[in-house]
């Protein structure tokens, strides 16, 4: 009774959002279970401002909100730079790639992106481009479910006193739920709801310092001159306002590079533009997303660093060791049961969304693009089979969420970077290049992952000067590079100019 009368407020509002979430799924499990186009892609019939939404809250996820926001609290504002570069990336994913993709994707039949590089490039080699890119697709996904099942599990047990592995298990279960039900229409209307209410979060936590310390000029003052240590020990002074003082903007570059071109790049965003209704609303979305997106990241990208006014010595020398807590930190702090509970339901929300996006995503790349691809089977067979795949997946990030490799910005940045990397060059020369070849694709996409790979594990981490550089960037100049010069050495293997009228005939 003790515990409850302590949370009543945030376990209701939370319940309350859980519960809607839930609903959304099994309102949708009818319609969703009507054949693989209803399970996938909500049969291409999804209002404008629901798909724009979607996009803002799935590429705003637990990362962001908890993640990235706390990176703040080590780094300072600078970090707030992060955001400009992603609403970047939103507005060159909804302006370059959105159109083109919705209307080749239609034309083409594509119901996953694996099966769309698998019907751009039609030839011998595309097949095991569909199977090369989902199993890129599970290997990078992983690492991104598990920094945000992680987040997630960090604000319950800093709210809630809810053990570490509990949290997990809810977010993970919950998710899991109601994506099963209902498919692609549950995934995009709940991701909808936790847009709305993402976006009023950013805005509440932002004013929660201010209101904290007592007014803007009060807090500006005490983090321009605080006592606080940084990680390595030393004061930081004016480093939380001062630019580039505690982080340098090469890292800043890498880690905005590698999350910001998901967007451009990772099928759980780009799987969006495949469900828009018509034209109308895909001019609606191209404007409002980055909108969205934008003012969302202007809130929350530099929270952390504001969170040191809230902070005494002693809580800013746990903090700065692990910043994955300061947002569950800050609402602890705050100590304001109604606020608390909002801003709980926002970051589950966060997580949620992101979530859902992910599952259906491994769910449809295993089963369609691996499995029937090496033994075709009926399409009856297909959704029941994604739904089973979808529960082993999510059992398999439980079991490493308890053991996550590392915080939740690293994580989901090398994530981040091996979908750049491996798929942007494949996605932007089917889009735009007719002399794009599947060799190209196939070799680039290998490229790609290996450089990501090596560079990561065996010269980041191993040469001091190396450490500021991101995989993303070596990755991804070397992907380009490859496709752009496999193509031009293999254009007798483009597909036939018929097969091209039918990809790049006239947009309507």
């Amino acid at each position: 009774m003790d515990y409850f009368s302590e949370h009543y407020v945030t376990l209701i509002l939370t319940a309350v959002y859980v519960g809607g979430c839930l609903y959304i799924g099994w309102h949708f499990k009818k319609k969703a279970n009507q054949g693989v186009e209803g399970y996938y892609v909500a049969k291409r019939e999804i209002p404008g401002w629901v798909i724009s939404l979607a996009f803002f809250s799935t590429s705003a996820s637990t990362n962001t909100y908890i993640g990235q926001a706390g990176k703040s609290f080590e780094y300072g504002l600078s970090w707030a730079w992060m955001g400009l570069i992603w609403t970047v990336f939103c507005i060159i994913s909804w302006q370059l790639l959105g159109p083109k993709m919705r209307f080749q994707t239609a034309r083409l039949k594509s119901f996953t992106i694996p099966d769309y590089f698998h019907l751009r490039y039609k030839s011998n080699l595309a097949k095991s481009i569909r199977v090369l890119s989902a199993v890129i697709i599970l290997f990078a996904t992983l690492w991104y479910m598990i920094g945000i099942a992680k987040g997630c599990a960090h604000v319950l047990t800093s709210v809630l006193d809810i053990p570490y592995e509990y949290g997990a298990f809810a977010i993970i279960a919950i998710t899991c739920a109601y994506t099963i039900w209902g498919g692609m229409y549950s995934v995009l209307w709940t991701d909808a709801v936790q847009g709305i209410i993402m976006f009023g979060v950013a805005i509440l936590m932002l004013a929660i310092p201010f209101m904290y310390v007592g007014g803007v000029d009060n807090l500006m003052e005490t983090i321009r001159s605080t006592d606080h240590l940084t990680k390595s020990g030393e004061p930081i002074k004016s480093g939380l306002v001062a630019f580039g003082e505690l982080v340098s903007f090469l890292y800043i570059l890498g880690i905005g590079l590698s999350v910001g071109m998901k967007q451009i790049s990772e099928p759980k965003n780009l799987i969006r533009f495949y469900s828009v209704d018509n034209a109308r609303s895909m001019r609606f979305a191209m404007i409002w997303t980055p909108v969205f997106l934008g003012i969302s990241l202007v809130c929350v990208m530099g929270l952390g660093a504001l969170v040191h006014g809230m902070a005494s010595t002693e809580e800013a020398n746990l903090l700065i060791n692990d910043t994955d807590e300061v947002v569950g930190f800050m609402l602890d702090k705050f100590d304001n049961k109604f606020v608390s509970g909002i801003c709980v339901a926002g970051l589950f929300a966060a997580g949620m969304s992101s979530l859902a996006s992910v599952i259906i995503i491994i769910g449809t790349a295993f089963v369609k693009d691996i499995w029937h691809v090496a033994k075709p089977m009926s399409e009856s067979k297909i959704v029941p089979r994604t739904k089973w795949f979808m529960v082993i997946y999510c059992v398999i990030v439980y079991a490493m969420t308890l053991y996550p490799m590392a915080g939740i910005v690293e994580l989901t940045a090398f994530a981040g970077a091996v979908f750049a990397a491996s798929f942007f060059p494949a996605i932007f020369g089917g889009l735009y290049l007719k002399w794009g070849t599947d060799l190209g694709a196939l070799t680039s996409m290998i490229a790609g992952m290996l450089v990501n790979i090596v560079w990561r594990f065996a010269f980041r981490f191993e040469y001091e000067p190396l450490k500021d550089i991101h995989e993303i960037i070596p990755a991804f100049l070397i992907s380009m590079l490859t496709y752009i010069t496999v193509s031009l050495f293999s254009k007798k293997r483009m597909p036939d100019e018929r097969h091209l009228e039918v990809v790049f005939g006239k947009t309507v």
